[in-house]
């Protein structure tokens, strides 16, 4: 899977530290690029606030087509 900066994806799997539900959707904001690609995604409410900004790599993402 090859995300890019400002792909929209959605995450595969629960991530209760950050009080994120499997399926929640984000926006990639900056992709790290080391041998283990990762990716910052920010994750919004309803309104546009931001609520989280977490590293995920490729395999806890799926990307939504826009």
């Amino acid at each position: 899977m090859a995300l890019r900066l400002h792909d929209v994806v959605e995450i595969n799997e629960v991530l209760p530290e950050e009080k994120l539900p499997a399926g929640a959707v984000g926006t990639i904001v900056h992709v790290y690029r080391r041998h283990d690609r990762a990716y910052e995604v920010e994750f919004a409410d309803e309104n546009g606030r931001m609520v989280s900004s977490v590293a995920l790599t490729a395999d806890k993402l799926s990307e939504i087509p826009t």
